[in-house]
């Protein structure tokens, strides 16, 4: 008897203790201020550049240029290869897209995109797009940040520069038989990746 009150009491007491943090946390969240969509972008772009830097750096680099134990291929599956980090981004901006769709409060977009694209539907479509493609190739180390509207609605438009961080970068768009430029090297900017997130009007 005595365990089975004490048992309820730690239960009641487990129960009112965390109602009240739970109260808390919502109190504090609508109390913070919220993010403004420039440092949504960034914090979006750090950990984009930042995966796809390292799968290009110790994966394909690796494997591809330094080890030689396979190569990567944009025909990856027929030819039992690495995928390209620019389509590994385009499968993840992919799922990213259709995933949203079930979540409403969750509403951006990103690409890979470049003055220069191997595959022509990387090309920038948008006036945003051109100006910030050419500024960010044109600045180095700096971003690119516009607003749009697009189809009635009114969007934050950043644009972040894509370097080649590896020789594997280099020698894919250089040696690449579609490519309109074939004169690359390590450091430079070889287009940008631009992430577009809706604003209120």
């Amino acid at each position: 008897m005595k365990q089975n009150l004490f048992t309820s009491i730690v239960v009641f007491g487990t129960t009112v203790v965390l109602g009240a943090a739970s109260t808390l946390a919502v109190g504090d969240v609508a109390n913070e201020k919220l993010i403004t969509p420039r440092a949504m972008a960034d914090a979006l772009h750090l950990v984009m550049d930042s995966d796809r830097t390292i799968y290009t750096r110790k994966i394909v680099n690796r494997l591809v240029k330094k080890d030689k134990v396979i190569k990567a291929s944009e025909h990856f599956q027929d030819d039992k290869a690495l995928a390209l980090p620019a389509q590994m981004f385009r499968f993840g901006s992919e799922l990213v897209a259709k995933r949203a769709d079930a979540l409403p409060d969750v509403n951006f977009s990103y690409s890979l995109q470049s003055l220069w694209p191997v595959n022509r539907q990387n090309a920038p479509k948008t006036e945003a797009e051109k100006t910030g493609l050419k500024y960010v190739a044109e600045n180095v180390g700096k971003n690119y940040y516009t607003t749009e509207k697009l189809g009635g609605k009114s969007y934050f438009t950043a644009v972040y520069p894509d370097i080649a961080v590896a020789p594997v970068c280099v020698s894919c768009h250089n040696d690449h038989k579609d490519s309109p430029r074939r004169d690359f090297k390590i450091g430079q900017v070889m287009g940008g990746v631009v992430i577009r997130i809706p604003v209120d009007q």
